[in-house]
């Protein structure tokens, strides 16, 4: 149940850091309000995964796979660029989280 309230924070968090990016530097009242809704309801929930998952493991893995949906979110929503270094180093994003929730199970 914890990897589901981690899941749940991830999204969140990607509704917030996508409407940071709509509200336009505040300019926009909805989106502007929602960031706050989004984060709060994001720690909410990450608070929560931590009662069960060591908190190395689910920072890593909060904010890998929250950087990795936000670069796909800018290419895909706002035509933000996806060179191959930016691929590659999300790659290595992805294993490195892999790694530390790999590590946890060998304790």
């Amino acid at each position: 149940m914890s990897y589901f309230y981690l899941a749940f924070a991830i999204m969140f968090e990607i509704c917030g850091t996508t409407c940071m990016k709509l509200s336009e530097g505040f300019t926009k009242p909805l989106p502007s309000i929602l960031i706050f809704m989004f984060y709060g309801i994001s720690f909410i929930a990450f608070t929560i995964a931590l009662k069960k998952i060591d908190v190395s493991v689910a920072y890593a893995i909060w904010a890998g796979l929250g950087v990795a949906m936000i670069s796909l979110i800018g290419h895909i929503g706002f035509n933000e660029p996806m060179p191959l270094v930016r691929i590659a180093s999300l790659t290595l994003i992805a294993l490195g989280v892999i790694g530390l929730h790999l590590s946890t199970s060998v304790n």
